[in-house]
Formats: C-alpha cells, structure tokens, sequence
C-alpha cells in the first residue's frame, strides 16, 4: 500500500538544501588592507574559520604573510584546499591596495585559482546589516578629502544608492534628510563635521565596524565566486578613484 509521508515537505527540503550544500561547498581566503587595519579570514560557505586583524600604522607587508600563514594554521586549511580568494581593491591606500592584491594575485595565480575584487565601502555597509535606515561609508582619503557611497538594505539585500566618489567631507554628506548611519575611519575622523552638517539625523557605527572585516570580504567573495566562477586572478586591479602622487609626477599609470 502506497503511504503518504505527512513530513515529506520537511524532508525533502533538509535533502534538498543538504545537496546544495555539498554542491556549491566552497572555501576561500578573504583579504583587506585598504586603510590602516589589515585582515585575513578563512571562510567555508556560511562558516568563520579563521580570522586575524590589525591596526597598525606600519605598512601592511610587514605582516601580511605571516597573518594568511596564521589564519590558514588556526583553521586547519592549507592553500592547496581554497577554493579561491578575494580582496578588497578599492577604495582605499594607495601602498595598501597594491600589497593585498599583488600578495593575492601570486599566490592564485601560482594555485590556479580564481580571485575577486570586492569595494572596501561595501564592505563596511555589509558589517552593519541588518540595518533600516540609510548607510553612508566613509574611508579617510587623506587631503582633506573621503571616499564615500551611500546604500541601502531593501528585503535583506544591499543597494548602492550613489556612485562611489571622492570629496571633501562636507560635500559627501550633503544632503541627507534622513536617518543615517556613518560607518569607516572616515566617519570617525569627521565625525564632529557631519554631524554639524547632517544635524539629528546622523548616527555614528561603534568603531569597531569601522575597520574592515576579511570575514566579510570572503562572504562577498563567496557570492561573487558562486555566481562566477572563472574569474582571472590576473585581471585583478585596484580601484583609486583618483591618481596617486606617484602617477602625478611620473604621468604612467600604476595599477597594474
């Protein structure tokens, strides 16, 4: 006799969200050193592995290395067992853009695996999820100057809302009437600025969500590799914005 199974909807949903699982199981390494904080994280699916972050006014090749070599040993993963990496490319240091993703472009490329880019300013907007009002992320561009983009949560989904710009921060914060929260050093740096210009409508995120997360950065890169898988860890470039003084004085191109 054919006997109907009351939990065959349950059922069938854990099998089928179990093969997704094993389908699409993927481990990657996320990377930031677009400011003063650098961080590395070990990242399977939806799962924290690993994480390593410092603050420090050194530059980011002093420690890079040995803080992937960390990650990789706290998680118990070797390079050979990634799945891919991602990166932050921009906005962000000049110096700090080139040291992560030149680290990250060799080691894929010697690996033959793929590599993403992923916005440090989207990145933090991430960090405050979920949030029901406006996020404005704000990176200190030195000169007086911030990279900024303002985003938006709609049905648990990040939009950006303005295109990612560089401007005094008076300007960038400009028009806003309504509920927002300011995330990244920027924000911490102007702080008394915007709000003298925002007024009641601007909160400030805890300093801690300020400084970029590489956890967050290989979720993204997770979504980014799932989608895509064949991304080429040589087309991998930084996004400046704008030139650096280098370029200036020499007028060539140093992005690649």
């Amino acid at each position: 006799m054919l006997q109907f199974d009351p939990n065959w909807r349950d059922n069938c949903g854990t099998e089928q969200t179990a093969y997704n699982k094993r389908k699409f199981s993927m481990k990657i390494i996320g990377v930031d050193t677009a400011a003063k904080g650098c961080s590395v994280a070990i990242v399977e699916n939806e799962s924290l592995l690993s994480e390593v972050t410092k603050v420090s006014s050194h530059t980011h090749a002093i420690h890079l290395m040995g803080m992937i070599n960390e990650a990789l040993d706290m998680s118990g993963v070797g390079l050979d067992d990634l799945d891919g990496f991602a990166v932050t490319h921009g906005p962000g240091s000049f110096t700090g853009l080139r040291i992560g993703i030149s680290t990250v472009k060799g080691l894929a490329s010697a690996l033959g695996k793929p590599a993403v880019g992923v916005s440090s300013l989207q990145i933090l907007a991430m960090q405050l999820a979920p949030c029901s009002c406006l996020i404005c992320a704000v990176l200190d561009a030195r000169k007086n100057e911030v990279y900024f983009s303002r985003y938006r949560y709609e049905n648990d989904v990040i939009i950006q809302e303005t295109d990612t710009q560089v401007m005094t921060p008076d300007k960038a914060v400009s028009g806003i009437k309504e509920p927002c929260i300011f995330v990244g050093d920027g924000a911490v740096l102007y702080k008394d600025k915007i709000e003298q210009i925002v007024g009641k409508f601007a909160t400030f995120s805890s300093s801690f969500y300020s400084v970029i997360k590489a956890s967050t950065v290989a979720a993204l890169g997770i979504e980014k590799l799932k989608r895509k898988k064949n991304y080429d860890a040589g087309s991998l470039l930084p996004y400046y914005l704008r030139s650096s003084d280098a370029e200036k004085k020499t007028g060539k191109n140093l992005k690649s």
